[in-house]
């Protein structure tokens, strides 16, 4: 094998050992839409919010608000043996002889019992009217809870699959980078080989190869693990391979705005402390009612039976008796030792913090909608400023390779062109999804995350 073959065994032999690590298996795109309806369904913090708008939903039930009367039944029976010997201390009959003893032995008694009782309050100083408006409030506050950790959790999910984008089209990025290093190489070998250029050009085209392939190498496993992490969020298949839409569009600036307007309607925190202020006002009449009395009815229904064996004295008996009763009821807690009164006061003073709490989350959410809103701007700035630097090094990357062909420039010239529009590429699709982020992140705060398309 002469030099010429030798080199170019070489070059192939680098060539293969990148294209084997540079090949990828077509995986399927998960939409944006299906990446949300999975999260929806399978996502655990979002099942366990779920768990709890249920559990508060049937709280809010008629049959866990006291409105409803209570019934008891009881039942009972009771067995006696006794044995018993009656000794008269010489008593006589009417014809004055001596009465004998009298001796009972194993005498078996029998009672047995049963009754209904029932008890409803017809009045408790509205007590449990706010109780069960408080359960209602209560309900509607879980539901802002779970509105919560589904934006937040949906946050999270674009974050990862946006991640998943930006690793994917720096992966093709890189790839193409890779080839054209491997032209060049096969161009710098022919060169050599006609004596056009030194051999210093083959081997910088050689090492720009083993550079190009690391780098790939090192984008498609951060992808991999990238792609693990999303579908953590979406608990299923670790191993489960996809590919992510890179489509990015931005909602209309307009719209943006006419969100902003509305934030403080429609701000999902500023929503949950106004209904801590509400379940405080019914707190506050719920107290005010342990000042009322309390009217009620009962009522109960009775059945015994009783069998007694005979004594001394009287015959075996057996008895049944029926009982009907009803009857009304009045509590007044005239004095408690001033427990009522001190619930009061603080159930007063809880409703004046809770109105407290919201201004001071009113106020860090506008500052929170200030900052995301100029972080948004800020990003779809660099974003454009991102792309005109991609299509001037698109420009210059060109020129350098018709120059490269024409030996006006070196390779390490040529290869600096190549880098200048990798990186300008890369940081184009970093600032592309920092700024779908970004929008994002201001729609939670304006309260319209779940409302717009992706």
């Amino acid at each position: 094998m002469n030099l010429k073959q030798c080199s170019i065994f070489s070059v192939l032999v680098v060539f293969a050992f990148a294209k084997a690590y540079s090949q990828e298996i077509p995986a399927k795109i998960l939409s944006k839409e299906e990446a949300v309806s999975l999260m929806l369904e399978n996502n655990f913090g979002i099942q366990l919010a779920n768990n709890q708008v249920e559990i508060s939903e049937n709280n809010t039930s008629i049959l866990n608000a006291d409105f409803l009367p209570s019934l008891t039944g009881n039942a009972g029976a009771n067995f006696d043996r006794t044995s018993s010997n009656t000794d008269f201390g010489g008593a006589t009959n009417a014809e004055g002889n001596p009465r004998p003893d009298i001796e009972i032995v194993g005498a078996e008694t029998t009672r047995y019992n049963a009754s209904i009782n029932l008890d409803y309050t017809l009045f408790d100083g509205l007590g449990r009217y706010y109780n069960y408006k408080q359960l209602k409030e209560q309900y509607n506050l879980t539901q802002l809870e779970a509105r919560e950790t589904i934006e937040n959790t949906m946050l999270q999910l674009f974050s990862v699959y946006y991640e998943v984008a930006r690793l994917k089209e720096n992966v093709i990025i890189l790839e193409e980078a890779l080839r054209v290093s491997k032209d060049r190489a096969v161009r710098a070998q022919y060169q050599f080989d006609y004596g056009q250029v030194n051999k210093l050009q083959v081997l910088n085209a050689k090492v720009d190869i083993t550079t190009d392939s690391i780098n790939v190498l090192n984008a498609r496993q951060s992808l991999r693990n990238t792609q693990r992490d999303l579908n953590v969020v979406l608990n299923r298949d670790l191993e489960n391979k996809f590919q992510a839409d890179t489509t990015v569009t931005f909602v209309n600036q307009l719209i943006v705005d006419s969100h902003i307007e509305q934030a403080l309607q429609n701000n999902v925190t500023l929503l949950q402390s106004e209904q801590d202020i509400i379940i405080s006002g019914y707190q506050i009449k719920t107290a005010r009612a342990l000042f009322l009395p309390t009217v009620g009815l009962t009522g109960s229904y009775g059945w015994n039976r009783s069998n007694n064996p005979a004594s001394a004295f009287f015959p075996s008996t057996t008895g049944t008796s029926n009982s009907l009763a009803a009857g009304a009821t009045l509590r007044w807690n005239l004095f408690d030792g001033g427990r009522s009164v001190i619930a009061l006061k603080n159930a007063k003073i809880f409703r004046e913090s809770q109105e407290l709490v919201k201004e001071q989350l009113k106020q860090q959410v506008l500052r929170d909608i200030a900052n995301a809103k100029g972080n948004y701007k800020n990003a779809l700035t660099i974003y454009d400023l991102q792309s005109q630097n991609v299509r001037t090094n698109e420009d210059n990357f060109s020129r350098s390779q018709e120059r490269l062909k024409l030996g006006q420039i070196t390779s390490v010239e040529f290869r600096q062109a190549q880098l200048n529009l990798l990186n300008a590429q890369v940081t184009k699709n970093a600032a592309k999804y920092t700024a779908k982020l970004a929008e994002l992140q201001l729609l939670q705060l304006t309260g319209q995350l779940l409302n717009v398309a992706f």
